[in-house]
């Protein structure tokens, strides 16, 4: 389980010396799969398969080179086959969890399965991020962060364990996240929902947008005195304006009905907004942009020629909102995906999640970021969060002495670059990028110039220089966010990944060791298969309601070809069972005694124990103890 792998090396892996052994195919299949060779490793695997049908090895191995070929199904057809043969197998159970996460309306089930393999193995890490990967899908961030603390306090250096914890510090929330995995609901189904009721807003904002204008026209034009002998005309029009806009409610109308036929997936659709601060946002929208235009509606002045209009407060606010909200939406979209999570925070684990060698110093570390490409990717877009907080909170602060009157509060300014100097601590690199750099560094710049130009003018009264450090600041700003633009329109033309949150990727990276679902099963000898088989001293070892117990087995009906035991013991061992799956076996015999420990699973008449680690011992001394 401990061996390494090196997942940079694509040589290709030979067949095994004998080809007649199957846990050899299974060695190159791991290989294969480590190399990133699926098609070859699903060829291994199923040799393994042919030289025995019984491993359970063989099809978890078929299980993971189909998932990675994108054969779904089929993956999970041969992980099924692997919990079958070995039910008690926690590297089954993961196998098969991994499998049905990528089968949409399976999360339930995928979750159960995960929830087993920590049952059967919680000393495991595996399980356990697994389990925070699968909340982590359902936007379950306090949950995740629960289970990959559990899978670090058993094994520090997994790197997708810290990758996916800085991401519940990020609070981040998958592509489609109006989508519940825990839905059995078909997602294109409910993408398609999404798509008609973000078009059915858009549209219906959009209408009455246009509609608006026209009816800002008729009452504002005859105060500008703009077309001379027209006024008689125009102010005729306050009648055809109320009507036009009561076509205009016609056309939404007919809208909505058109819209709402392609929903479909009504059902779902209360659970899609709660998800979906977006679509949330832009159906709210959808519904009180009509009400904001009916008011107006209903509050339309009438015309006045030769003087400026005067209008009503309703009338100007309903008329503000409906032309305006798209650009108030997009500003609140912004703000809330600025300022959401933890950005400093996460940079701390995704920096724990790239391996630095002894002695590696910190110019060196930029290059081992390319160890776990999801860490390097979340890193980048970390460090731009970070840099989009610093502008707007120098703007915000640079506008409080005009707002205020006060020069001396420009100062406050410069918590911006002390903030950006925390982010230093982290420890995480900083990816050789010079539209960031530009974009960290015009926050800073613009703090500064915006404190010494109100220093300046609170000590020494106005000064052209004064002058010159607010042009300054501002000029930093607008350097900024060319910077964010620059980098922003780049990615959208290459197609990678940009400065947005939609950018962020969890990490499935294990690490320089095999994956928990590749991982052998325990082997039996012959030696141990024939003293189980024959021994009438077997004595399961198991957890009771009262602590440990020792009970006497009544019979071992079998041992499997794939190395598991199916016993016949009394209800009380059930009872420990069902409280504790994890259970030992010793195995007497007159030249030794073997201690099997695995898990056991209630089947029928009989228990099923499944080996996770098989420990020998030669009488009299235990200082001969070898294990398997």
């Amino acid at each position: 389980m401990g061996s390494d792998i090196d997942g940079c090396d694509t040589s290709p892996v030979p067949p095994p010396l004998d080809r007649a052994d199957p846990r050899a195919w299974c060695a190159v299949a791991v290989a294969r799969l480590s190399h990133d060779q699926p098609e070859a490793a699903l060829e291994a695997a199923r040799q393994a398969i042919g030289c025995d049908p019984q491993d359970e090895w063989g099809h978890r191995l078929a299980g993971a080179a189909l998932e990675r070929l994108g054969r779904d199904t089929e993956a999970v057809a041969a992980a099924r086959e692997a919990v079958r043969l070995a039910p008690g197998s926690w590297a089954a159970r993961l196998r098969l969890a991994s499998a049905l996460r990528r089968i949409p309306g399976r999360w339930r089930e995928a979750w159960a399965e995960a929830r087993r393999a920590v049952r059967f193995a919680p000393d495991e890490p595996d399980p356990h991020v697994l389990c925070g990967d699968l909340a982590l899908l359902r936007g379950d961030h306090d949950g995740a962060a629960r289970a990959y603390g559990a899978a670090l306090r058993r094994r520090r250096d997994h790197p997708a364990a810290w990758v996916n914890l800085g991401l519940t510090l990020l609070r981040w929330q998958r592509p489609r996240d109006h989508h519940d995995p825990a839905w059995e609901a078909d997602p294109r189904d409910t993408g398609r929902a999404r798509r008609a009721l973000e078009a059915w807003s858009r549209q219906v904002r959009v209408i009455l947008a246009v509609a608006t204008a026209g009816i800002c026209a008729v009452v504002v034009l005859p105060g500008l005195d703009l077309l001379p002998g027209t006024h008689r005309q125009l102010s005729g029009m306050h009648g055809e304006a109320r009507i036009g806009g009561a076509l205009a409610l016609a056309a939404v109308l007919v809208v909505c009905v058109r819209q709402a036929a392609r929903v479909g997936a009504w059902a779902y659709v209360p659970g899609m907004l709660r998800r979906d601060l977006r679509l949330g946002m832009s159906v709210a929208l959808g519904l009180l942009t009509p009400a904001a235009y009916v008011a107006g509606l209903a509050t339309l002045p009438e015309p006045r020629p030769g003087s400026l209009q005067e209008v009503g407060e309703v009338w100007a606010g309903a008329t503000g909102f409906v032309l305006l909200n798209p650009a108030a939406a997009l500003a609140v979209r912004l703000l809330a995906e600025t300022w959401r999570g933890r950005p400093v925070a996460a940079l701390r684990r995704f920096a724990a999640a790239l391996p630095v060698p002894p002695g590696q110093g910190a110019a060196d570390r930029d290059r081992t970021a390319a160890a776990d490409r999801a860490a390097a990717r979340d890193i980048a877009v970390a460090y731009w969060i970070v840099a989009a907080r610093a502008w707007q909170a120098a703007a915000a602060l640079m506008l409080v002495p005009f707002a205020t009157g006060a020069p001396l509060a420009a100062v406050a300014c410069l918590a911006v670059p002390a903030g950006l100097l925390r982010v230093r601590t982290t420890g995480a690199p900083r990816p050789h990028d010079r539209w960031l750099a530009a974009a960290l560094a015009a926050p800073a710049v613009a703090a500064l110039c915006a404190a010494g130009a109100g220093a300046a003018r609170a000590l020494a009264g106005p000064d052209p220089a004064v002058v010159g450090l607010w042009r300054c600041a501002w000029g930093a700003l607008a350097l900024g966010a060319a910077a964010f633009a620059v980098r922003a329109t780049r990615a959208w033309w290459r197609g990678g990944p940009g400065p947005w949150r939609a950018s962020l990727v969890p990490s499935e990276s294990c690490g320089t060791w095999i994956p928990g679902d590749l991982t052998p099963s325990a082997g039996l000898s012959e030696e141990v298969r024939h003293a189980a088989a024959y021994s009438r001293n077997v004595v399961l070892a198991c957890t009771g309601a009262d602590g440990p117990r020792a009970l006497a087995v009544s019979a071992v009906t079998s041992v499997t070809p794939a190395g598991e035991f199916r016993l016949i013991a009394g209800d009380e061992a059930w009872d420990a069972v069902r409280r504790d799956p994890r259970v030992v076996l010793f195995v007497g015999d007159p030249r030794f005694w073997a201690e099997v420990r695995g898990v056991a699973v209630p089947d029928g008449d009989v228990l099923r124990v499944t080996p996770r680690r098989v420990l020998m011992r030669e009488y009299p001394g235990r200082h001969q103890a070898r294990t398997r």
